[in-house]
This record gives structure tokens, sequence and C-alpha cells, in this order.
């Protein structure tokens, strides 16, 4: 904990934006970073609430120790607390910036609406951290012998890379692009989190003795029994990428996207790297001029809303078929879980329409096959159409972002064939099977972590769930472990 009577005497703060009018105009992060003693304040508010939830099962999926970063951060100890925070998170900088932090939900203050500012401080903490050069590589003493390869470079792939590597085994990681990142670089836009943080980390690993294989697309270009034959272990970290079949009628018009390749061309624009990419459409898509509908209403349909605005739309419009939440919450019935209450995103603060209650019937295109609007009507509390509602919105560019359901096939899935047993859930979700205490396969050497594995899901989960199979692995490989779980 803090101060023990901070939460009493400070208010509650978080990190300002730039104005939207300003952040448009440019893909930059754009949070006003708060000075060190402002953080400390922020800290200090951190109560002796007896039972901290916020990082329990329900608040922080890699438990991070925030009551006693937090105390740490207001008695001005950054050293002491980036070790804390890295024992349980590898990467608090991306979280810090990412994760909707379900532990301030969880955070007893909550319960009047003023909890403490813990994602403000974890970002804090790891920036402080590289700026007084506490972020370093970290080899093992020793090396075990033992070669493991790691598919995919997501947090997932990269979490278990790191641990791995620090246990002392030789780690390959294969990544089907041209940089590693995974979702973390081509998913997530540079106005949410910026990329060199990610190359500061993949030198840190390199430090360490991970070894990156970029632009191996792995099941396809390179087989995956080469792999576990050249291995003692092999982790599968795919990540969950192939988008949800909308079933809307009109999908073929010119102009309608699926959001991922959107957000993926702008990414690599950024970076500086061609457009074309291996499992994503080629043809550039940009909004600039144009009339935009993005359809769903999870993080992927606001940043779509976010890069649109920056390129330059006209007008963005987002359709929601859930109902419009209440601005408040029922403490008593959902704390410290995740509330639904009205949030409104950064990216739809900049200027979106949202229409709630709204089902997506039909893109409508003219002679020519380019998108001309889309139809749409209110729909009832079971989600079915009121007839008499219909209407018509202006769309010259619309992108649906409904979420994911699973790997591509073309890869590891396909190369195992059906030697790789998957869960097939209620909403066509295929998901590769592996429980959560040693994370196997049904394929002998072969393990999975992450969206792959669980689902599309958090930057939090996916870390979690690389860090407990990386301990997985250590402990069938070595006959013990002193990875933490």
């Amino acid at each position: 904990m803090g101060k023990v009577t901070g939460f009493l005497e400070i208010d509650r703060q978080v990190a300002k934006y730039q104005p939207a009018s300003d952040r448009i105009r440019h893909f930059r992060e754009f949070t006003i970073p708060m000075s060190d003693q402002e953080v400390q304040k922020q800290a200090a508010r951190c109560m002796d609430c007896g039972i901290p939830y916020c990082h329990g099962p329900t608040g922080c999926p890699v438990h991070n120790q925030i009551p006693d970063w937090n105390d740490l951060v207001y008695n001005g100890n950054w050293d002491e607390a980036i070790r804390n925070l890295h024992s349980t998170n590898n990467f608090p900088e991306f979280t810090g910036r990412v994760c909707p932090a379900p532990c301030e939900e969880a955070c007893t203050l909550n319960l009047e609406d003023v909890p403490v500012a813990i994602k403000t401080v974890e970002q804090a903490i790891a920036d402080k951290a590289y700026e007084m050069g506490y972020i370093v590589p970290q080899p093992a003493v020793t090396k075990t012998g033992k070669k493991v390869a790691v598919i995919g470079s997501g947090p997932a792939g990269m979490a278990a890379a790191q641990q791995l590597a620090r246990a002392g085994h030789e780690v390959h990681v294969y990544e089907r692009e041209s940089k590693p990142g995974g979702l973390l670089r081509y998913g997530i836009p540079d106005f949410k989190m910026e990329k060199n943080f990610i190359d500061r980390r993949i030198e840190q690993m390199k430090g360490e003795g991970v070894t990156f294989h970029c632009g191996v697309n792995v099941g396809v270009e390179l087989a995956v029994q080469q792999l576990l034959d050249e291995n003692d272990a092999v982790l599968y970290c795919g990540g969950s990428e192939t988008p949800r079949d909308a079933g809307i009628p009109g999908v073929e018009f010119i102009g309608v996207h699926d959001a991922m390749p959107y957000l993926v061309q702008q990414n690599r624009r950024i970076g500086r790297e061609n457009i074309d990419s291996v499992g994503w459409p080629s043809e550039p898509i940009l909004a600039g001029g144009k009339h935009v509908v993005v359809v769903g209403g999870g993080d992927t349909a606001s940043d779509c809303v976010g890069t649109a605005f920056r390129q330059g739309a006209v007008k963005v419009t987002q359709l929601d078929i859930r109902p419009q939440p209440p601005e408040k919450e029922d403490k008593l019935a959902v704390w410290p879980f995740w509330a639904t209450k009205m949030r409104t995103s950064s990216s739809q603060a900049e200027g979106a329409v949202r229409e709630f209650q709204v089902a997506t019937l039909e893109f409508v295109g003219d002679e020519d096959g380019i998108l001309a609007g889309v139809k749409c009507c209110q729909v009832d509390e079971r989600r079915k159409p009121i007839a008499g509602t219909e209407f018509v919105i202006k769309a010259d560019l619309a992108f649906i972002a409904i979420g994911f359901r699973g790997p591509f096939t073309d890869g590891v899935l396909k190369d195992l064939g059906d030697r790789l047993a998957l869960n097939v859930d209620r909403r066509g979700s295929t998901n590769v099977i592996a429980n959560e205490r040693d994370y196997r396969t049904s394929v002998e050497k072969l393990w999975t972590a992450g969206d792959v594995r669980r689902g599309q899901s958090l930057v939090v989960w996916a870390i979690r769930e690389g860090r407990q199979a990386a301990r997985a692995i250590d402990e069938a490989l070595m006959g013990s472990t002193v990875l933490p779980r």
C-alpha cells in the first residue's frame, strides 16, 4: 500500500490526452506523461484494503503485486518497483498502454468510482526503468543444453521465449511477418502503442540468447515436423487471426473489408514496410475523404475508428448490436468484476457516431459493384430485427470487426492435420486443445499458449499463458523448474 491516508487526501488523476483535434493529425501516442511526483501521489492512494482484489484472479491475469509496487513508487524506490513488476509481467510497458485495466475495476476504491490509477502507475514504472537504465539483458548463468522452438512472436510467444531463455534453454522464435511482435506490432495502432517499445524488448531478448527467425511461415515454408525433430520442445503461439464470418449480404462489394487487414496495412505503412503481407489482402485500403461505417463494438472496431479519422475520413459511424449500456453500474451487484457500463474509447471520443441496438442487414452497392451504403435496422432485446425500423447509412468504406474464430488454417493446423486436436465452440471458433496446467497438445513435444488456445483475448492474458507454458515446458524438460506460474 502507499500512504495510509492517501486515498482520503489525494484525488484520482490519470494521464491526460492531447486534444482530439490535434491527435488525429498524427499516428503517434498522444498520452501526456505525468511527472514522477504526480505518479508518486497516485501510488500513495493505494489503501490498506485488507483483501486486494486488484491482483487476484478477478483483477489481474498475471497477478501483478500492485499494492507492493505502489508502495515502492510512493517511497521513490523505482529500481525495486520494476523488479517487483517484472516478477509477474515481462512487458509492463505493453500492458500499461493497451490493457483495459480490470485491476482498476477490482480496486476497492472503485466502489466510490475513484480507483487507484494502477495502469498509469504501471506504465510510469516501465518507462522510468528504461530511462534509468534498469532494463538490461538477463542471460542465464548456466545452459541446459535443451533447445526450444516458439512459433509466433506475439505477447504469448515473446513472454515464453524470454522465460525459457532465462531458464538456460536455447530458444528460437519463428515469425511469419518480417518483424517480431505479432499483432502487438501489426494489429495495435501506433497511436495506442508505438513499436519502438517492442523493438527494445526484442533487443533485450536477443541479449539473453533468443534467436528470431522472421519471414518464416511455419507449416507452409517450414514443416512443423522438422521443428519437432530438431528441438526438445515446440510451443505454438500463433494467435487468433481468422475473422468471424459476418453472414451479411453484400460483402463482395468493393469497399467492404474485414478490420484486421486495414489495421495491418496502416501499421506496415508507419513501419515503412510494404503493405503486402502473408495472409492479408494487398490492395490499399484508405479512408481519406470517405464516409466510413464500422460494424462491431469492441477494441478492434475502435481501432478502425481512430485509424479512419487519422487518414482523413469525412464521417465515421460505429454500429453495435448490443443495447446502449447504463452510464453507471450497480457496484454491489458486479464489483470486483468487469462491469457492463457506458465506456467511450479515445478513438470514439474523436467524433464517431455510435449507433446502439442496431443490426447490419446488408451492404448496398451501385451498378459497378462499389459500396454505396449500409442497410440497418433496430433490434429488440433478443437481437431480432424490428419491422419498420430499417434505414440506410451512406458509406464508401465499411469494416467488419466482430471478432476472430481462430488461427489461420493454412499453416500449422493444416500441416499437422488430424494429429492436432481442435475444439469448436458454439460460435464456430476453432482453438487448439490444451489445458491450463501443462499446455500440452495432442502432438508429442508440442505445447500451445495464448489466443490460439483460449481464443481471442487480452494482451495480458497472452503474457500469462506464455509464462505458464514456459514453466510447463521447463518442468517437462528438466524434471523441475524455478519459473513462476
